[in-house]
């Protein structure tokens, strides 16, 4: 990759580069995305069929319902896209949130082991989780969760581990 990234809770030291970004895997969107899909269209018919009844507390059930469903998936939406996993020629970054905001940083050369699960749903979906673990803690320092690709992710950190980022000077 190694181009440019722009977000105001990066902040990239002279010559670091990104050589990895990604955000979870759609089906971290889980159960949440269907349920406020169907809560809007269980509204918008119920909303339909009392549009010629006299009764308005069918149209304040359909509106509400609605109107449930569609917080549902734009609260689910909008976690999903400001999760974001950086690698970049020296640090690792985790950063979650949209009006508060969790990001996780530290630099390669703490990174002792990493591992990579894939159940076999996840092997056919694409996406699996990869762990990092620093050196002096026998617990994970951190956890990207849903990675879409994740054989791709790992070999990239595995390149910048061992210093063989692939990328060519300009």
């Amino acid at each position: 990759m190694g181009e440019t990234y722009e977000a105001d809770w990066l902040h990239l030291a002279d010559g670091e580069t990104v050589v990895w970004e990604s955000r979870p895997h759609p089906i971290d969107m889980g159960w949440k995305l269907p349920m406020g899909l169907g809560l809007m269209l269980f509204g918008i018919v119920v909303l339909g069929l009392s549009a010629g009844a006299e009764y308005g507390l069918a149209r304040v059930i359909g509106l509400g319902v609605g109107a449930v469903g569609l917080v549902v998936v734009t609260a689910t939406y909008l976690r999903w896209t400001s999760t974001r996993y950086v690698l970049t020629t020296s640090q690792l970054y985790r950063k979650r949130g949209i009006l508060s905001r969790d990001v996780t940083q530290f630099r390669l050369e703490r990174v002792q082991n990493t591992t990579l699960e894939q159940g076999v749903l996840e092997r056919l979906l694409g996406y699996g989780q990869l762990t990092v673990y620093t050196a002096g803690s026998a617990d994970p320092e951190l956890t990207f969760t849903h990675v879409p690709n994740p054989e791709r992710a790992a070999g990239r950190l595995s390149a910048e581990l061992e210093g063989d980022s692939g990328i060519q000077p300009t």
